[in-house]
Parts: structure tokens; C-alpha cells; sequence
């Protein structure tokens, strides 16, 4: 199934109506309980968005579609105007008047990227988070390069699988949750400072290099990447082992014969 890009609007594209009203205050929380999964937030969001965000609707959809899209897997990453505005969740708190103002707003801000797709005949709205990744993913569905699966059938021969780790493009925080656990505030932080720091080509091929070697841990990976960056980096490998500190045994080149460090 391939999809065209073409503008519209959200609330050309409601699915049903949802309760206007707002739930009555309920019982205080009760605090969060042990091993409570991190939600992912750019540092960005807080210093640069959060102070010019003074509309509580807009800024529940924009932490709403932040939470959803963690969740999910695959490439590219989005959520539907249909599926927000069934989510009981989004419902209860902010109501379906609200949503297509909500979402239009945190578009303009450039919070979140949209496009409109057809499929089997009706149209649909996809909301992405604005990242490099969503970026290149937007303008490759808009020129038919990327066809993407809406959850009915089968995804469509375009789509792009997840790897592991998965292929240029995937955000760090995707990369730790998929290959290491979960996200905690202090290792968003670290992720978050990794990602300004050094391309995300290195940062995905560190990621498979722990991967490859069974040592599926943050430090590790930060180590190969601060090693490239102060001594170089040569065809994707640590010129030393980045734990130890210790020269690394090179990989035999294909096609070649006996050489003194192979014996």
C-alpha cells in the first residue's frame, strides 16, 4: 500500500465524536510505583518549547503524542488524528472540541510534523515527532518512495522493518530501548548530550558494535563514541578497546593471507 501526500486538515479527518466535557477531579495520586517506565523528552522541549507553550490543550497533545509514539517500534514512527481522538486517555483531559486546535498549534510551533495520506479510499492524518528522522520520512512517503502500513493487513512492501539495531535515522532513545532497557531521567540526559554531540551514523554503528559483541551497556557505547571522536575512526572499529583502554584485535581482511597479528 502506497500513499500520496496531500494537505488537511485534522478535523476534516474526526473519526467519530468524543465527550466535550471535563472528568470531574479524582482522588489525589498516589506516587509512582517502582520500575515506572521513562517517557523519552528531548532537553530542548523543556528549555526552548515548554516556556512558549501557554495553552494547556496544546501542550497535553504534544506530551500525549510523545508518550504514544515511545511505545512504538518500527520505522517510521507516527500516530493517526483517528486513533488520538478514540485514545481515552487524550479524551478524558482534553476533550475532542479541543483536539484539532491542539494539534494544529503544536504544528505551527513545529513541535510534531503532519501529513495526509489515502488509504483504501479515506483519508487519514499522520502525526510524527519533528526529528531528522521523521523529516526524511515525511519527504520520502510525499514523493511515494515509502509506503507505510496503517495496521490493516500486512505492512506494505516499502515499509522499512526495525533491525537491530535500526538502519540511520533511529533517534538514540529508540536505539537504548530496543537494545539495552529502559530510559531513566539520568540516562535521557546522557542520550540526549551524546545525540548533540556526535553524528547519528556513529551513534547507530556503536549500537551494533556493543550489540555484535554481547556488551549491551550505555558505557561501552559512549566510550567507542568518545574514542572516535579524539583518535578518528577507522572503517566503523575502535582503535582500542574501549573499556580497557587496551589495543583491540583487528579483524582478518577478507581476502587475504596470513598476517603476524593473526598468526
Amino acid at each position: 500500500m502506497s500513499f500520496q501526500g496531500r494537505t488537511e486538515s485534522p478535523g476534516d479527518l474526526s473519526q467519530g465524536s468524543a465527550p466535550t466535557g471535563r472528568v470531574a477531579p479524582s482522588a489525589p495520586f498516589a506516587g509512582f510505583p517502582p520500575r515506572t517506565q521513562a517517557v523519552a523528552l528531548p532537553s530542548l522541549f523543556f528549555s526552548d518549547l515548554l516556556p512558549q507553550i501557554h495553552d494547556a490543550a496544546e501542550l497535553r497533545v504534544c506530551l500525549h503524542v510523545f508518550w504514544r509514539l515511545g511505545q512504538l517500534r518500527g520505522y517510521p514512527r507516527f500516530i493517526t488524528y483517528g486513533q488520538l481522538a478514540a485514545d481515552p486517555a487524550l479524551r478524558r483531559g482534553l476533550g475532542a472540541a479541543d483536539l484539532p486546535a491542539a494539534l494544529k498549534a503544536a504544528v505551527s510551533r513545529g513541535v510534531l510534523l503532519t501529513l495526509a495520506v489515502e488509504h483504501d479510499g479515506a483519508g487519514h492524518q499522520l502525526y510524527l515527532i519533528n526529528d531528522q528522522s521523521s523529516r526524511r520520512a515525511v519527504d520520502r512517503i510525499a514523493r511515494g518512495e515509502l509506503a507505510v502500513s496503517l495496521g490493516s493487513g500486512p505492512p506494505a512492501p516499502a515499509a522499512v522493518a526495525a533491525p537491530e539495531p535500526r538502519g540511520v535515522g533511529a533517534s538514540i532513545f529508540s536505539l537504548y530501548e530496543q537494545n539495552i532497557g529502559l530510559l531513566t531521567p539520568l540516562i535521557v540526559e546522557e542520550l540526549a548530550e551524546a545525540e548533540r554531540k556526535y553524528p547519528a551514523a556513529w551513534i547507530e554503528e556503536a549500537f551494533r558494535e556493543a550489540v555484535q559483541l554481547k556488551v549491551r551497556k550505555w558505557r561501552y557505547i559512549a566510550r567507542i563514541l568518545e574514542r572516535w571522536a579524539t583518535e578518528g575512526k577507522e572503517d566503523g572499529e575502535t582503535r582500542r578497546h574501549p573499556e580497557t583502554g587496551g589495543a583491540s584485535r583487528p579483524r582478518r581482511p577478507a581476502g587475504r593471507g596470513r598476517h603476524p597479528l593473526w598468526g
